[in-house]
């Protein structure tokens, strides 16, 4: 019996690309940039990602090229290993287990067999106070190893990254933190401190806020809150230092990084703006404007092609020596907060939220890409703390993905409130979504839902769009001809409005078929004729507001499910008019899924987050899993799979079709999944197992299924125990083209005969031993002997005057004689028959 895997929670994407410096190659071909627990490998020419290399149990925090060999990469993580990887096959070489939390990670070409991170005292970050250590790495051939010889640099340093450089020929380390600039030079070891003032009469701020190094002088840039960059010079001396200041940025500058022969300074900040400040000089600035989003950190590459910065969108953006924009690698926007939730697009299977200000994206969870953003607000984005801008807040797609319903609001004051509802159509010839009404206030207080009926497009009815808003109104808005006599067109305009005794409506939804329509008030749950409007019947749960509220699916769509926010979750029997049960829970999520019965509730009920799978006929849920992050939940998703997965557990079932995604407090996107890690993140490119979930490829259609299908009907016939075949990636020839790097392959004179060989299938069944070993032993052969016996008398029908000829010579030949029969009787002869 196969042991059930547990379910785990993942990280499927969307992991912060800016949270450390990123890296380029030596040949500037790739650049490598830390992603949650990942380190990720993309093209800088395509942009693609073409490997992922996992291993650390938590966020990677650093990565550095290998001084002494530049096809290596080290990183560090808050798991406290440093790993070393070769990044061009994506293999991982060599595990260092420190035992600290590592916030940072820096190489000096000098030391070959140490490194310096940054980790807190006593292993606490919580104690904002961390040091500078060295840690020697053992040279030992064991793949895990401990390094637990560490000394300390500096004390009393930041925790980030950016406040502190290894100066030229790493004889000095600078760092920064407060108003406070700390040099410490390696030969001497003694300690430089040079202090600032907080203000200036002229209102200047002076906190630092990052520094960087020049590779061949002894120069120090350092940025500060108030946007100056000092450059320190002569600092080797305690009193006779001297510094120059640099000042374009209005606001704090938020990472410093020289060229690689330290003829330029670039520098970026929240205006999302490069600056390239050439020889020091306040005079000779170049910029590149628009990049999108404050710039986080700033990297050169080693030849000096490229320069590359990361944003606080996500968003990486390679640049050209010359300051030109070169390539764009977009991942999930994480902004502040998601008011629109997560959505589906039912088109494109993308996952739908807020992106840009006023922009909605779409990204796919499979690629971990954006495909593309959606301007909606189509207004500028003013940069400005405390300015009050146009929100995108909810969003919602017809059943076919036709439509798209977006609504926007502005609150300036409390009673100055700004709406606009716009219903977006799908352009076929344009591949994109065109503006077709715009509706000024919709509702005259905020909208709280948004709903399309989901069976108008299927049965070519009228597509109906329903509203719900706190002016204690929901409205039925319909699609009509406008046309005239001059102009044709289609529009949305309102239909019917709707009330339950003027208390505000907060959430709507449509049953499956359509026929239902569910809007709460308050306390109060409505249901409504959608062809007549007319009210059939009321739930109420008193005490509680109803949050969440949704239908039942298939076999359950007699209930209705709705939550309070004093932690009820009720389930409603249409059929009967009442509580069918209810459970107190503290649901802060609920989500239907869209394919089955089941139905995702999570909770918080203690520090965690817990999640119940059920289904509304059972109130008792057959999948609990707690804890599944310590952060509170505040959007899910099921979003449905090409193909079904087959999964072994019937607990886990619910995960077959469809695959929940779920959002939290600090952006983390997560998932669950049951496959072994190395299998999830393996890319599919490099997965060479094949599954019956697997698209039907030429590969698999020519030596994984009809090896697999026709012997295992041969197997069912002879009723005997035999070893499972070897399926397509265990062919010698299928490893060698797949699997093998590109640089590293054989000629394909060498690969054709045993690619050709493999694609010959044989019509013979194989006895247990033929398939383990084709190397026979004096004593096994009166048992395969025995085996062969036994399958000539069971297919005596099938044989053919080959087979029999080989049969009976068998005694009267050599042992080496014997093995090449054998492989001539595999080989598939029924061609002939065609000739």
């Amino acid at each position: 019996m196969v042991a059930q895997q547990p379910l785990r929670v993942v990280r499927c994407g969307g992991s912060k690309l800016s949270g450390a410096r990123a890296a380029f190659s030596a040949d500037a071909k790739y650049l490598l940039c830390a992603s949650g627990d990942y380190v990720k490998v993309y093209s800088t020419a395509t942009e693609e990602c073409v490997h992922i290399l996992q291993g650390h149990t938590n966020l990677v925090t650093g990565i550095q090229l290998n001084p002494q060999n530049h096809m290596q990469l080290y990183s560090c993580s808050l798991d406290g290993t440093i790993k070393l990887w070769d990044f061009t096959d994506g293999i991982l070489i060599k595990t260092f287990v420190v035992g600290y939390k590592l916030f940072a990670f820096y190489t000096l070409a000098g030391s070959e067999d140490s490194v310096f991170v940054i980790i807190p005292k006593k292993n606490e970050d919580s104690l904002d106070s961390f040091q500078l250590v060295s840690v020697k790495l053992p040279k030992t051939p064991d793949q895990e190893v401990e390094a637990k010889e560490l000394s300390l640099i500096l004390d009393d340093i930041g925790q980030s990254p950016k406040c502190t450089a290894f100066g030229r020929e790493g004889e000095y380390v600078a760092s920064v933190r407060g108003l406070h600039l700390l040099v410490y030079f390696f030969k001497k070891k003694k300690v430089n401190r040079f202090p600032l003032s907080a203000t200036s009469r002229k209102g200047a701020n002076n906190y630092f806020t990052c520094v960087a190094c020049h590779p061949k002088e002894d120069c120090i840039a350092s940025g500060h809150k108030d946007g100056k960059i000092r450059l320190w010079r002569n600092f080797n001396h305690k009193r006779e230092y001297t510094f120059s200041t640099l000042h374009w940025h209005h606001d704090v500058v938020m990472d410093l990084a020289f060229s690689v022969e330290g003829t330029s300074l670039l520098s970026g900040g929240v205006e999302s703006v490069l600056v390239q400040w050439r020889d020091g000089s306040d005079c000779k600035k170049e910029f590149l404007p628009r990049l999108g989003s404050t710039i986080e950190h700033i990297s050169a590459s080693p030849d000096g092609t490229f320069y590359c910065t990361s944003h606080t969108e996500n968003k990486i953006t390679i640049i050209n020596s010359n300051l030109s924009v070169s390539a764009v690698i977009q991942g999930l926007v994480k902004g502040s907060d998601v008011k629109t939730g997560l959505v589906v697009d039912p088109r494109t299977k993308a996952l739908v939220l807020n992106g840009k200000p006023g922009h909605l994206q779409f990204y796919c969870l499979q690629t971990d890409k954006q495909l593309y953003n959606l301007d909606i607000v189509q207004q500028e984005y003013i940069h400005q703390i405390g300015l009050n801008q146009v929100d995108l807040v909810k969003v919602a797609f017809s059943a076919q993905g036709s439509w798209l319903a977006t609504v926007e609001q502005r609150e300036e004051k409390e009673t100055e409130l700004e709406l606009q509802m716009k219903l977006w159509n799908y352009d076929e010839q344009t591949q994109s979504f065109t503006l077709n009404t715009r509706i000024n206030n919709p509702h005259e207080d905020h909208v709280t839902a948004l709903c399309f009926r989901d069976t108008d497009e299927l049965e070519d009815g009228t597509p109906t769009l329903v509203t719900a808003g706190n002016d204690g109104r929901f409205k039925v808005w319909v699609l009509v001809d406008d046309s005239d006599s001059e102009k044709r067109s289609m529009g949305w305009s309102c239909d019917f409005v709707g009330s339950y005794h003027n208390y505000p409506a907060t959430n709507c939804c449509f049953s499956e078929d359509g026929s239902l329509l569910a809007v709460s008030f308050e306390e109060t749950v409505t249901v409504w004729n959608s062809d007549t409007w007319d009210l059939i019947c009321t739930f109420c749960h008193p005490p509680g507001r109803i949050q969440n509220l949704c239908f039942g699916r298939l076999s359950c769509s007699k209930y209705l499910l709705g939550t309070t926010d004093n932690g009820f979750l009720c389930c409603w029997n249409l059929l009967s008019c009442a509580l069918e049960w209810s459970a107190q829970l503290n649901v802060m999520v609920l989500q239907p899924d869209p394919l089955s019965e089941n139905i995702a509730a999570v909770s918080r009920l203690s520090e965690g987050s817990d999640l119940f799978v059920f289904k509304p006929n059972e109130p008792r849920p057959f999948c609990i899993q707690r804890n599944v992050c310590r952060e509170r939940v505040q959007w899910a998703v099921f979003i449905p799979k090409d193909v079904p997965e087959s999964i072994g557990s019937e607990k886990h079932q619910w995960l077959s079709r469809s695959q929940l995604y779920f959002l939290t407090e600090t952006q983390d996107l997560l998932t669950f999944s049951t496959k072994s890690t190395e299998e999830r993140l393996t890319p599919s490119s490099k997965q060479l197992a094949v599954e019956e979930s697997l698209p039907m490829t030429p590969f698999y259609l020519l030596l994984g299924k009809h090896r697999h299908q026709q012997r295992s009907k041969e197997n069912a016939d002879l009723g005997t125990a035999v070893v499972q075949s070897h399926l397509a990636q265990d062919s010698p020839a299928i490893k060698e083209l797949l699997h093998t790097p590109a640089h590293v392959l054989p000629s394909a004179s060498f690969l054709c005969s045993i690619f050709i060989n493999s694609m010959l299938i044989s019509k013979e069944n194989k006895s247990a031993g033929e398939v383990v070993d084709e190397v026979e032993m004096d004593s096994e052969k009166a048992e395969d002997e025995s085996d062969e016996d036994l399958e000539l008398t069971e297919m005596e029908q099938d044989i053919n005057p080959t087979e029999f000829l080989g049969e009976i010579t068998q005694t009267k030949l050599s042992k080496s004689q014997e093995k090449q029969l054998r492989k001539i009787r595999r080989m598939d002869y029924s061609w002939v028959a065609a000739l």
